[in-house]
């Protein structure tokens, strides 16, 4: 299955942000959007979630056989860089409640303590209000979902900004372990993260998305490289 962005186009009043946008993302597959700060990839994923409309083009899923559709809401998640979830319920509270909405989609063979264990959440964290929570157990919270929903599209916004070593490495081999599943697309404006974590670099700037070439990845100079390319935005 694949991802197809057709035509995106987002303009903020004189600013074009987003430049007819075409690309395809392939499942299976984990894909780094790099970009610097303000570039656009929030807008990109808010326009592919539906969370703000597009001046131009649409977002399509290619089926194996080739059909095209529209995505709905069950194709989706999206992992914000800052969580928005409940304070005031546990997070076991939480998760049951996104259980019994998502019913139909659910894993019948697991259980809920089986989605906790997955993410390396303490029983006794389980039972705590959601609002004592660090920012990674509410990342991990954000992440049950989307393992739970198994959505065919995930978008994770900065996900491992302002996370200790250890939470971040957790959830990036969490990540690695269901790339097969799904089509997967990481923002960061953190070089080395795309590098170590993504199986694909698509740089966005000046508007338009590049994918970067494989042999680039072997140039001991790649690093300087990508900055050049970045630099190009702020000289147009």
């Amino acid at each position: 299955m694949k991802l197809k962005l057709i035509s995106i186009t987002k303009n903020f009043g004189e600013k074009r942000v987003l430049k007819n946008i075409d690309f395809e993302f392939d499942q299976g597959k984990i894909y780094a959007l790099l970009g610097r700060n303000g570039a656009g990839k929030t807008t990109l994923f808010n326009i592919v979630a539906k969370e703000l409309e597009q001046d131009e083009g649409m977002s399509l899923l290619i089926e194996e056989d080739g059909s095209e559709r529209e995505l709905s809401t069950e194709d989706y998640s999206y992992m914000y860089s800052t969580p928005i979830l409940p304070g005031f319920l546990t997070g076991y509270e939480f998760i049951k409640f996104f259980w019994d909405i998502n019913e139909q989609r659910v894993d019948s063979t697991k259980t809920i303590d089986d989605y906790f264990d997955m993410i390396q959440l303490d029983e006794a964290d389980r039972h705590r209000l959601v609002k004592g929570y660090s920012h990674g157990m509410k990342n991990k919270l954000q992440m049950m979902m989307f393992l739970i929903a198994s959505p065919m599209v995930i978008l994770m916004d900065e996900p491992l900004t302002s996370l200790d070593v250890v939470v971040a490495s957790e959830i990036k081999n969490l990540i690695r372990s269901i790339r097969s599943d799904h089509i997967i697309l990481f923002s960061t404006h953190m070089l080395q993260l795309a590098m170590d974590l993504c199986d694909e670099i698509v740089v966005l700037h000046n508007g338009a998305l590049r994918l970067i070439d494989h042999e680039m990845l072997k140039d001991p100079n790649f690093e300087a490289e990508v900055v050049d390319i970045l630099r190009e935005v702020e000289d147009v």
